[in-house]
């Protein structure tokens, strides 16, 4: 696995070594061992499988609150998205700063986001399909969330008119989150 830095301190783009043939591919999702050699080093608990039906889907920017915060190793496995994290630490420089990555099912990129970041995406293709590795539980009471289309963020999404959920549209802004982190 090769393992790019990003703007990030703790995130990074993970290019797996893929191996093809006549019959199709083998990868590596995870393996603890590469991910300890950089410093990553706990537990995965729970792994979540999205669906997207169509391209313009945007979910998101989702995270939880401490103690329940949540590391998370994100993989599309059909399809195609435009996956985008913002930092929350407070105490980085690049708090408030998001980046966006192109992850698909051909170029078998995958995100290892930390702790304090929120997390969202926009589907490329119809019938998207994500896989997430988390480190801590979802805990209901600990959910919480920005806008997408967040003025002070300026993210450059790749959607004019995204399909959002009821939820994700009542988001609030940026402006008005004390990041726990």
């Amino acid at each position: 696995m090769d393992f790019m830095e990003t703007s990030f301190d703790g995130l990074f783009l993970i290019k797996p070594k893929v191996f093809r043939d006549t019959r199709g591919f083998f990868l590596e999702f995870y393996s603890q061992r590469p991910f300890a050699e950089r410093g990553i080093d706990f537990t995965f608990v729970q792994d979540n499988h999205s669906l997207s039906a169509t391209a313009g889907v945007v979910r998101g920017l989702h995270f939880q609150n401490p103690p329940h915060a949540q590391a998370k190793l994100i993989r599309v496995t059909r399809g195609a998205a435009y996956d985008v994290v913002v930092d929350l630490r407070k105490n980085t420089p690049t708090f408030g700063k998001w980046e966006g990555f192109e992850l698909t099912e051909d170029n078998f990129h995958m995100l290892f986001i930390p702790r304090g970041f929120a997390h969202g995406f926009c589907t490329l293709a119809d019938n998207t399909e994500l896989m997430y590795k988390n480190d801590n539980f979802y805990t209901p009471s600990a959910e919480r969330g920005i806008r997408w289309d967040d003025p002070t963020l300026g993210i450059v999404w790749p959607v004019k008119k995204p399909v959002l959920s009821e939820r994700d549209r009542r988001l609030p802004l940026f402006a008005e989150l004390d990041s726990p982190f």
